[in-house]
């Protein structure tokens, strides 16, 4: 390989840097042409002009319309992430337990659901309820959506845990059987708080996720942003520019939540360090007494 070669590939030579850029100024042409092509067409049909945005001065489009797509979009997140965490949760921890049926039955579960879309299972969710009368019709699409996201989301969060708990060193365990403590209590105490830290960045990803696809609720008649802005859109004929402006609000919430997991990433591997510093707040003590077979002045009895 030639000194200007990399690890992965080898260095373009003249010809094929002069061929890039002229591909690249071909492709930056093209870009230009179809984006004045989509200006010229939506200034045709009047969406560019000022008073398509004045609809959004007026307190009626936000309190009749945005808002409670917004609130809509918030409640169903918030309900759907927080079951999802404890569905995965519990999902994840079945398919690391030592009995064969409860990693079969945790195992099935997981792969079932994760194979299935959120809309069909959305649209499955709202027919069972409709037909049995599971719930009122004020909550019908409401709880359509909470299932479906909650059934596909917990699933690929029960693999976040599974994957987490398995990333740690072996010797947690261990260590944790020769002090006495039972499955239950190391996987309570000791795995799980040390996963957390690991696990976070992907299941904020998924939250994300979760937030986003919210929005298919709109195809079972559920109340959210999106809804809400192609019926603002509609009303005042104005569709590029509400749904420019629910872009503005996905990105909003998501940005949001992000920037929120991030903080509590950065909260939680800190707190880790001081801990772990001598100059950090002490670790409690193990209560070596209670662990049988021990005492406190001498060796293992």
């Amino acid at each position: 390989m030639s000194s200007e070669g990399t690890v992965l590939y080898d260095a373009p030579g003249p010809k094929a840097r002069a061929l890039y850029r002229v591909l690249s100024v071909v492709v930056a042409v093209v870009l230009v042409v179809i984006a004045y092509v989509v200006y010229r067409a939506l200034d045709d049909q009047g969406q560019l002009t000022a008073a398509k945005w004045e609809p959004f001065l007026e307190s009626s489009s936000w309190t009749t319309y945005l808002i409670p797509g917004i609130r809509g979009t918030l409640i169903a997140a918030a309900l759907s992430i927080v079951l999802a965490l404890i569905l995965g949760a519990v999902l994840g921890i079945g398919r690391l337990s030592e009995h064969r049926p409860i990693r079969m039955v945790s195992g099935f579960i997981v792969e079932l659901f994760r194979a299935i879309p959120v809309l069909i299972l959305m649209i499955f969710a709202y027919q069972v309820f409709a037909e049995y009368r599971l719930f009122k019709s004020d909550y019908l699409a409401l709880a359509a959506v909470v299932t479906g996201l909650t059934l596909y989301n917990g699933s690929v969060i029960a693999e976040i845990v599974r994957a987490g708990i398995n990333s740690l060193p072996k010797g947690q365990t261990e260590a944790a059987s020769a002090i006495g403590l039972r499955k239950g209590q190391t996987m309570r105490l000791i795995l799980l708080p040390q996963a957390v830290t690991v696990m976070l960045p992907a299941i904020v990803s998924q939250m994300v996720i979760a937030l986003k696809d919210s929005a298919l609720g709109y195809l079972i008649g559920y109340v959210e942003v999106v809804r809400s802005g192609q019926q603002l859109g509609a009303y005042f004929q104005n569709y590029l520019p509400s749904l420019l402006v629910v872009a503005a609000i996905m990105i909003i919430l998501n940005s949001a939540l992000t920037r929120f997991a991030t903080w509590l990433e950065k909260r939680l591997r800190s707190s880790k360090k001081r801990g772990a510093t001598p100059g950090g707040a002490p670790d409690a003590p193990v209560p070596v007494a209670a662990v049988p077979g021990m005492d406190i002045t001498g060796p293992p009895r």
